[in-house]
């Protein structure tokens, strides 16, 4: 088995489901391909993440175009420190860039703040903090950015979509100090049962992806059980966090029917039902 072929087909749901974050542009296949594979196994609405000011309009351009996809639009979390300070390893996707200090962060800003604005875009994100894979220079530039976001989430009364990497407790902090949207989604949720309490109390969307199928992830297993059913999500984040058994082969959004099996067996739920609140709580979420 070839670890670049795409898994099989699931069965598919009964009940139809969304898949809350997806990077279709990040895909093999077309978006009309994408689409109509998720369709088959009744995941019938994607959300399509932006991560940079040119993710971000594709987005926004494929949500105008295809009915049953929203877009997200945001500075990820790693590209702010790249725009202030350049990337001469290019690692995203634009190649080597020299720094173009707060300004051009500005800029960036102000290009995602126009995008927030038109009706097809719901969401603001991916936002937030990632102290993985950015050092303490960066930091500044994340937080910076982060702010912004959810003054232009505010703004705009739109839902803003948390990446939260080795950040926990400045992300929580920093949306108790800002004052989070009404809407805030921690996509691929990744804190523990205590966290998931602490999310709950301020009514945060957790969004669950492939990675809680995996052996070691019982932590997430844990916040997942105790995370209320009404602020559950459930994503693909493709073409990243494939569920098992296909870990490590390319994920797409037809995929959703494996995690979400999974989630409904540690809530202790049929699928269905678990299908008909998740769906339910996309759309509250991204207000669609």
């Amino acid at each position: 088995m070839s670890r670049t072929e795409a898994p099989p087909l699931p069965e598919p749901l009964r009940v139809p489901v969304a898949d809350s974050h997806t990077h279709l542009d990040m895909q093999d296949a077309t978006v009309e391909e994408g689409l109509a594979r998720a369709a088959a196994v009744n995941v019938t609405t994607v959300i399509q993440v932006g991560c940079d000011v040119a993710g971000s309009q594709w987005a926004a351009e494929t949500a105008a175009a295809h009915p049953n996809v929203h877009a997200a639009v945001a500075l990820h979390p790693n590209e702010a420190p790249r725009i202030v300070h350049g990337d001469p390893d290019g690692w995203s996707r634009q190649g080597a860039r020299e720094g173009g200090g707060q300004a051009a962060l500005h800029e960036a800003l102000a290009e995602i703040d126009a995008l927030a604005a038109l009706d097809h875009v719901r969401g603001v994100g991916e936002t937030g903090l990632d102290y993985f894979r950015t050092g303490p220079e960066g930091m500044a530039a994340q937080e910076e950015s982060f702010r912004a976001h959810i003054e232009i989430a505010k703004r705009h009364g739109k839902a803003l979509v948390i990446h939260d990497r080795d950040a926990h407790a400045d992300v929580l902090r920093i949306l108790a100090d800002a004052g989070a949207p009404e809407r805030t989604v921690f996509h691929c949720y990744s804190g523990d049962a205590e966290m998931a309490r602490i999310c709950a109390d301020a009514g945060y969307f957790m969004s669950f992806a492939g990675n809680v199928t995996f052996k070691n992830a019982q932590p997430l297993r844990d916040a997942l059980a105790v995370a209320p059913t009404e602020l559950v999500l459930v994503e693909t984040d493709a073409p990243f966090l494939t569920p098992a058994p296909y870990r490590g082969r390319p994920n797409a959004p037809y995929l959703i029917p494996v995690t979400l099996r999974a989630m409904a067996e540690v809530k202790g739920v049929d699928e269905d039902t678990l299908a008909s609140a998740v769906f339910d709580n996309t759309a509250r979420a991204f207000d669609y």
